[in-house]
Parts: C-alpha cells; sequence; structure tokens
C-alpha cells in the first residue's frame, strides 16, 4: 500500500474513533472514603444535578424519617473550616475540610454539637449579628469519622425535615456528585424517558414552541410514534427524563445523557463538579421558555451559544445537527445514572421541505455582546454573560395614574447576571426615599433606587415591568403574645412579626436594656428570642429598631419583668 493512502486511512480511522467516542470521561472519586452523615434509614429525597428553579440541586437531600433533631456526623476526619446561619438558603450550616483535598458541607441544621453552638453565639454577640458567615481557625474544631457535630433540622430554605449534604472540591469550590463516591444506595433502577423536544435552530429557542413528542418503551427501547420530520434544515433535542433508585418512588435527576447521530457523538452533559458561580446557567441548560409558561423540565441536549462553562461536552456543532439532505438520521439518546443503569431512546429523522422562518420584530439581543436599550425616560445595560441565546428585545412604555411604566421585554427570556436599569425620576428629587418596583403576573421585587443626576439606578436579574415609587411607609413590629409590661416568667420565647411594604427588612436590631440581643430570624418569617441567661430576673426594658431598604424606620419599647 502507498504510504501516502496508508497515513491517509490511519487518520480516518482517528477522526472516527474520535467522533464516536464517550464524550463522559471515568471518574476516580474515593469509595468508601465518607459515611452516610445522618443517623436515620438511608434513603434520598433528592439527588445532585435535580432541576430546580433557576438552580441545579448541589447535593444530596438525606431523608431524616420526617424528624428534626437526628444525630448529623462527620463523614470523614477533617476540621471545620465554615459555619453559616442564614434565614434562606441552607439556614444553618457547617462545612469540614478533609485531608484529601475535599469539603462536605451539612445544611439545614436545628442546632450544633454544645461546643460549636457556644462558639457561634459568642461570636453573633460580639458581631451583633444573627445571620453570620465564620471562618473557623482550622485547628479549634477538630472532628474524626463519625463524631457528632450537629442536629438536623429544617431551616433555611428547606420545605420540610431533612439534611443537605455536598462533597466539594475544596480548592475550586466546585461541587462534586456525592453519587459517585460510593455510598451504599442501591440502585437497579435505569432512567425513565417521558418526551422529547424538537428544535429549528435557525431561530432562537426562545422565539418558537418546540414540537414535543411523548415516548414509549419498546422491546427495551424509547421511541417516539412514527419518523420525526422536521421543516428545517438544523435541529436540536431537549429530554424529560427522571431516575429512582430500588424501593424508592421519589422521582431524581439523571446522571448524564448523550446524543449521537449515526453513531456519532454530537453532545452530552454530566451532572458532576459544578461551582455555585454557575448553578444558574440551568436556566440555559433546559427550555425556560416552556418551563415558565407551566409546561414540563426539557433539557437541552445541546449548548445555548451564552452557555459558556458547565455541564457540557461537545463535538463541533455544539448538539445542533446540520440536515444537508433528505436522508435518514438514526438519533440515539443515552440516558444513565450515577449508579450505571442506562436508557436508551432512538428514532429516524428525516428533513422535510425546508419552511421559511418566521420574522420577530424589535431590536436583536446577542449572546456574548453589551446590550443597551436607551429611551428618553428609561435605560437597560445588559453585560456581555446576560443572555444564553438571541432574541428580538420587545419594549413598551404606558402611562398610568401613579406614574410611567417600563415593560422590559418579559420573563419567557433568562438572565445570568445582575443588570442596571435606570429609569429618570425628576418628580422624586426632593423625596430621598425612591424604590424601584419590578412585577411579572404574581411575583413583585422591590430594590432601593439610587439616585444618579436626576436618573434612579436599581439591579435587577429579571425582565417585567418596572416603576419608581416613593416610600415614605416605616416597617410595622407586632408582638405575639407578649405586650408591654407583662410578667414572663413562664414565657420561654419573645416573637415578633415584623413586615414592609416593599417586602425585605433591611435591618432588625433588638435591645436588652441597652445591649444588643439575638434573635433568630428563619425563614425570613418572625424573629425570635429564646430566653437565656442574658436576660436574668428583675425589670426588663427590651427596644425592637426595624429599618427597611428605603431607610424608613420604627423603634418600640417594651418594659416587661422577668
Amino acid at each position: 500500500m502507498h504510504k501516502t493512502s496508508y497515513l491517509l486511512i490511519i487518520s480516518l480511522l482517528f477522526i472516527s474513533a474520535v467522533a464516536n467516542c464517550q464524550l463522559i470521561a471515568p471518574k476516580n472519586y474515593p469509595q468508601g472514603y465518607f459515611q452516610w452523615p445522618v443517623g436515620a434509614k438511608i434513603g434520598l429525597a433528592a439527588n445532585f444535578g435535580e432541576l430546580r428553579p433557576n438552580h441545579y440541586h448541589m447535593g444530596l437531600d438525606c431523608k431524616t424519617d420526617q424528624k428534626v433533631n437526628l444525630p448529623v456526623y462527620a463523614a470523614a476526619q477533617g476540621f471545620i473550616s465554615k459555619v453559616k446561619i442564614d434565614p434562606t438558603g441552607f439556614g444553618r450550616s457547617i462545612m469540614i475540610d478533609h485531608p484529601n483535598g475535599l469539603t462536605t458541607l451539612y445544611a439545614h441544621l436545628n442546632a450544633f454539637y454544645p461546643e460549636l453552638e457556644k462558639y457561634v453565639t459568642d461570636r453573633q454577640y460580639l458581631l451583633k449579628q444573627w445571620n453570620v458567615t465564620l471562618t473557623v481557625p482550622p485547628n479549634l474544631f477538630k472532628v474524626n469519622k463519625g463524631d457528632l457535630i450537629a442536629y438536623s433540622g429544617n431551616t433555611g430554605g428547606s420545605q420540610g425535615p431533612h439534611l443537605h449534604f455536598e462533597i466539594r472540591d475544596t480548592r475550586s469550590e466546585k461541587v462534586l456528585n456525592p453519587l459517585l463516591f460510593g455510598f451504599p444506595i442501591q440502585d437497579d433502577v435505569p432512567p425513565v424517558f417521558l418526551r422529547i423536544a424538537v428544535y429549528d435552530r435557525r431561530m432562537s429557542t426562545y422565539e418558537q414552541t418546540p414540537k414535543i413528542y411523548s415516548v414509549k418503551k419498546v422491546n427495551g427501547i424509547y421511541q417516539p410514534a412514527g419518523q420525526v420530520m422536521v421543516n428545517t434544515d438544523k435541529v436540536s433535542f431537549a429530554i424529560t427524563a427522571l431516575d429512582r433508585y430500588t424501593a424508592s418512588t421519589n422521582p431524581n435527576g439523571i446522571y448524564t445523557a448523550e446524543l449521537y447521530d449515526n453513531d456519532s457523538t454530537k453532545a452530552a452533559f454530566e451532572m458532576d463538579s459544578i461551582s455555585y458561580d454557575d448553578t444558574r446557567y440551568l436556566n440555559a441548560h433546559i427550555d425556560y421558555k416552556t418551563r415558565s409558561i407551566g409546561g414540563p423540565f426539557l433539557q437541552h441536549l445541546s449548548r445555548l451559544p451564552g452557555y459558556l462553562k458547565g455541564i457540557y461536552t461537545t463535538a463541533p456543532g455544539d448538539g445542533v445537527i446540520e440536515l444537508k439532505d433528505d436522508s435518514e438520521h438514526s438519533i440515539k439518546i443515552l440516558a444513565t445514572d450515577a449508579n450505571g443503569n442506562s436508557s436508551t431512546l432512538q428514532f429516524s429523522l428525516k428533513r422535510n421541505k425546508i419552511a421559511e422562518k418566521t420574522w420577530q420584530s424589535g431590536p436583536m439581543f446577542y449572546p456574548g455582546f453589551i446590550n443597551v436599550i436607551e429611551k428618553e425616560n428609561v435605560c437597560l445595560y445588559l453585560p456581555e454573560p446576560a443572555i444564553y441565546d438571541s432574541f428580538h428585545f420587545k419594549f413598551n412604555e404606558i402611562r398610568t395614574a401613579a406614574g410611567m411604566v417600563f415593560q422590559l421585554h418579559n420573563t419567557s427570556v433568562p438572565i445570568q447576571t445582575y443588570f442596571p436599569i435606570m429609569i429618570r425620576g425628576d418628580q422624586f428629587r426632593d423625596t430621598g426615599k425612591v424604590i424601584m418596583k419590578r412585577w411579572s403576573g404574581s411575583k413583585i421585587d422591590y430594590k432601593r433606587a439610587t439616585s444618579v443626576n436626576g436618573w434612579y439606578r436599581a439591579y435587577f436579574r429579571e425582565f417585567g415591568n418596572f416603576q419608581l415609587i416613593s416610600d415614605s411607609i416605616p416597617p410595622s413590629v407586632v408582638p405575639v403574645g407578649f405586650r408591654n409590661g407583662m410578667v414572663t416568667t413562664k414565657f420561654t420565647k419573645i416573637k415578633f412579626a415584623v413586615w414592609d411594604n416593599t417586602e425585605e427588612i433591611q435591618q432588625f436590631t433588638a435591645l436588652l436594656d441597652g445591649n444588643w440581643l439575638r434573635f433568630t430570624n428563619d425563614k425570613g418569617r418572625n424573629f425570635v428570642y429564646d430566653f437565656d441567661e442574658r436576660c436574668g430576673p428583675g425589670e426588663h426594658e427590651l427596644v425592637i429598631i426595624a429599618e427597611d431598604q428605603a431607610g424608613n424606620k420604627t423603634e418600640k419599647r417594651y418594659q416587661f419583668k422577668r
């Protein structure tokens, strides 16, 4: 054989091998290094990578028998490196750094173990702040595998008692899929496909309605009914799929999905190694428009042009398939769970007569570029990483009795980053307390607006309707079961309901006889003080001060006897 022909054949074989190789690399995470972190029957309420509003679920939700105050254990040897208390999010949480370069996180806790609880309380009083993030010195709280570190709870953004557990790379802070570390969860159940969606990728994913096919399992393979015909020469796909583990009915998320066109790999995604900086990219991974109007979660099998990082590995084309002629394409989608169980969805795809593109009005916004709208009374500035796919921007302004309302597109297009909006507000120049209101449907947001040469600026992360309002109404402070002059000897706590017309309480302060007193505020609801040694027998004065984001304050004083 001629040397040139031989080299050509070798090159073609190499290209073919690369094109057909799997895009998901095998993992080498330590097996058995971590123990199950809570003293309850092993079970999951949610797994890593489940799809949530604006984020991936970033860990395991370990069941706690629907109870609080079950023991939580250090999953491996290390030291407590961080403690955080937040009215939302993780609530009360602990992070432990381990000598193998990994960090574990334990969240929604009800209480820490006594020595750590005292340390946190002392720091809260020193900082005069209940919600704190504390970096703990490395040698202060060393732990061994299996040591008691806390008690499980339902604090923060939790909707029911459980333990949220994560494993992170300490250096990069990327969160790893805990189910790849060999926890003893029996799983012989493969993923289930529910539907597939087909997109015309000559157009924005936000400016079309995909064709959705339900699928059924025939002879072990999922397939839509009949051949999939399209009227375009560029297509992409999205799937709805879920997973379960043995003896559980909980619908969990899948681990990977891979797309093949005529046995050539085109794209894949993997739920592993995701940072909190990137978790909002879920909105680029799903068909956000379909979901925003009440439709199902559809996971794209192609990378949108503005999705710069994250879970995808793609071949040329980023998962968009070109149909250059009327020949039939064999499409295969492989979904797997973290235990290696897999399911296949397969069908034939063929191009029909190419339809004309539909055209939209309005200026075009592009991902990866700065996009700006400048009008007489409003300005919008979107930074380069703000959007995931191109779309035609819609704008309208409406004069109402309450002032100008600016309709800045709609919430069917998601935004990755915060962006500034400026509204001219000459009529508010002398008030000093200006709020920018955003709403869409029943959802309302308020942000304090900063004055800039007759304009007012605030930052948001969603489109919608925007309006400037003047806020001079102070927060409402109402005691719950407590009143001035009471004898509280039999009380175990004091509670206040605090709210504001613009929703957010910027600052809450309680002073007992002139000294700062710790009130908790879990889930952003009531403010609660549990009686302790800081309030001894005798006469006391309690001062409550609440301030909203416009700077309006309410101060109330109460005399009571203990």
